[in-house]
């Protein structure tokens, strides 16, 4: 079963008078894994769909959602998936692609049947993004040896970090969706900082591996005029092309950023000094 929500695109000038619920009900995606379902949020930022499918003792499907008005999901749109958790299966008309932890896989657009399922009796998270796409490009895997590993931030600041650039276009063919994973380092709890903003792209931040009990406060806005909304392990949060997307946790952990627009550059940001936030 595929159930799917929809969130309107946003002004920076309303944004500066949401409540802090209201801050949540636009941008939080609060809940993303429910037993054999998928879930998904479709929002008018580029037209990017974040979502999760979470196959427990059965395989379930990529089903076309309404606002797609599609025969089939992947028909104008390609689709990124990372697993955060136990070894599971992709079958994407008909080819079998097994997923380990932190593996990836893009499936390009035009393929018609996507199934997800569990394997060796572990339990998969099937984290996923997707985004329109103008061409096909073949399926892929990524494994974490495939990916483009880049070392940043010092322990001094709190910010030391791997980056794992897993489907981007440095190591795979999309026509817009870039997607990625940042594993801060045990005692480090700040990620993207210093902060930037990318007018020609928005993107998605989904935080996990973050321990019981703790919390991460994920900041947003302008960069004169900052907003934060604090989260749980397994959520995601939508950031538009306008706002900053920094995050501090009261422990370390591990994100996905996610994101669309019309440049595939990975450096394509225009930063903002830590001291000149507001």
């Amino acid at each position: 079963m595929t159930k799917s929500e929809f969130r309107y695109a946003h002004h920076p000038e309303d944004v500066k008078k949401y409540t802090t619920q209201e801050l949540r009900d636009h941008f939080l995606i609060p809940e993303l894994f429910k037993k054999n379902e998928i879930n998904l949020t479709y929002t008018m930022y580029d037209r990017y769909i974040a979502g999760g499918a979470f196959p427990v003792d059965k395989k379930i499907s990529l089903e076309p959602i309404d606002d797609l008005k599609a025969d089939f999901f992947l028909e104008r749109r390609e689709l990124g998936i990372i697993n955060v958790g136990g070894k599971g299966k992709v079958t994407v008309d008909g080819e079998v692609y097994k997923l380990g932890h932190r593996e990836a896989l893009y499936v390009g657009r035009g393929n018609k049947e996507v199934t997800f399922e569990a394997a060796d009796g572990e339990q998969p998270y099937f984290y996923l993004n997707s985004a329109p796409a103008h061409k096909a490009f073949p399926t892929k895997k990524v494994t974490r040896k495939e990916a483009e590993v880049v070392e940043l931030g010092d322990d001094k600041y709190s910010n030391k970090r791997t980056i794992n650039k897993l489907l981007v276009n440095s190591v795979v063919e999309t026509c817009q969706l870039q997607m990625g994973m940042t594993e801060l380092k045990e005692g480090n709890i700040w990620n993207t900082m210093p902060a930037h903003t990318h007018s020609r792209r928005m993107e998605v931040y989904f935080y996990f591996d973050l321990e019981e009990g703790q919390t991460i406060s994920h900041f947003m806005g302008q960069p004169h005029e900052t907003r934060h909304i604090f989260m749980k392990n397994h959520q995601a949060v939508i950031s538009p092309e306008w706002s900053i997307h920094a995050g501090a946790g009261t422990s370390n952990y591990t994100f996905i950023w996610g994101m669309a627009g019309e440049n595939l550059d990975y450096g394509d940001m225009d930063k903002v000094a830590v001291d000149e936030l507001k």
